[in-house]
């Protein structure tokens, strides 16, 4: 199948778009990492943990046709926090992020991400950060190649791994 991320309609989730379709979007989007033993909260979350983590940002949802194809949620600095580098008041963050694994390595995630950064400069952060598994080597690589650098680690309460934090430099003063 033929596919450029300009094929794809990104907007914000709205009344009419369906929770449990972006759940069951994530739990098979997050599937290859959950068969590898990571317990990504998108992994597991229920319908209400989607509501309760895309109220704490702004949730956008990538279509193809009128099927869910990406996701990913944007938090400006102050909806960013809980560690040391995402409570310093200038760093907003996203997470998560999916991508249908049939159309991943096409460009659709880094549209995503490219709009997260976006928002971030529109919201005055001037840096923009992420955590991952710190064995989701593939995915650190993948961050690391499009400018993210490492920070620190972190443990959440919600996880069976130490998470890698990550962070880009959107400009300075």
């Amino acid at each position: 199948m033929s596919f450029s991320p300009a094929d794809a309609t990104i907007r914000l989730i709205g009344p009419d778009d369906s929770i449990a379709d972006l759940t069951e979007f994530l739990h098979r989007a997050y599937a290859q990492l959950a068969a590898q033993g990571l317990l990504y909260t998108a992994t597991w979350q229920t319908d209400d943990v989607t509501r309760t983590r895309i109220a704490r940002g702004e949730c956008y949802l990538a279509r193809l046709g009128g099927t869910l194809c990406g996701t990913i949620i944007f938090k400006s600095a102050s909806q960013t926090s809980g560690n040391p580098w995402y409570d310093k008041g200038d760093v907003a963050s996203f997470g998560q992020f999916a991508v249908d694994p049939g159309l991943q390595r096409k460009g659709l995630g880094r549209t995503l991400i490219a709009l997260a950064e976006h928002r971030a400069l529109e919201t005055g952060a001037h840096e923009i950060a992420l955590d991952t598994a710190e064995p989701a080597t593939h995915l650190i690589a993948l961050y690391a190649k499009l400018g993210y650098r490492f920070i620190e680690y972190a443990q959440w309460g919600t996880t069976n791994y130490r998470s890698v934090i990550m962070s880009k430099t959107l400009r300075q003063d």
